[in-house]
This record gives structure tokens, C-alpha cells and sequence, in this order.
């Protein structure tokens, strides 16, 4: 079975930066889609941004000018740079990987999700 794993969270002050890093691995014939999602205490998961492997780029308003989806395909990886961060974007991170597994078909992963915290 697949797996997604999430690195780079943590404790940044307000203007700061962090990367993220999501790693799949499994027996993978290929990845569809890669992408980052946050959820904040109180508040529903929200997509941020997504990437395919087409390397077609999604971004919704909350990440739109300060984040950036890039991907490693040789890798299965996707980064997310984070850049001018903001108290408000205080929340778990996770990565979601829409893939195809051999022997398997295709499946829709979550990471366990990376907290970042940005002190004001």
C-alpha cells in the first residue's frame, strides 16, 4: 500500500518562511494529482493549491501570491513554499495524492498533516 508523508512544519515568526515537503512511496505505476491542504483549529480542511503531473497548477485564494506548488516527478514529491507568512496561516498542513497503484488502481491518499505555526 502507498504511503504520503509530510515534512518541514514548525514554529515561524510573522514574515517568515517554510517548506513543505510531500513524499509518496508504494508501489506506484503514477500520480494523477498532488496536492496541499490546511485545516486551522474550529475551521473546515481548505485546498490550497494543487499540481499535476502535467505540471497544470491550481491555486485558490488563500495561497494565490505567497505559496508556491512546485513537483518532482522523478521523486514523487511536491513542495509548498511558503513565503510572508501570516499568524492566520497557523494550521496542520497535509498533502493529498490522487495515484495509481500497481496491482491496485487508483487511490486517493492523505498525509498525517505538519503543523505550522506562525507567532505574530
Amino acid at each position: 500500500q502507498a504511503q504520503v508523508v509530510e515534512s518541514g512544519g514548525g514554529l515561524v515568526q510573522a514574515g517568515g518562511s517554510l517548506r513543505l515537503s510531500c513524499a509518496a512511496s508504494g508501489s506506484i505505476s503514477s500520480i494523477a494529482v498532488m496536492g496541499w491542504y490546511r485545516q486551522a483549529p474550529g475551521k473546515l480542511r481548505e485546498l490550497l493549491a494543487s499540481i499535476t503531473s502535467s505540471d497544470i497548477i491550481n491555486y485558490t485564494d488563500s495561497a494565490k501570491g505567497r505559496f508556491t506548488i512546485s513537483r518532482d516527478n522523478a521523486k514523487n514529491t511536491v513542495y509548498l513554499q511558503m513565503n510572508s507568512l501570516k499568524p492566520e496561516d497557523t494550521a496542520v498542513y497535509y498533502c493529498n495524492a490522487i495515484l495509481r497503484e500497481v496491482r491496485i488502481g487508483v487511490r486517493t491518499y492523505w498525509g498525517q498533516g505538519t503543523q505550522v505555526t506562525v507567532s505574530s
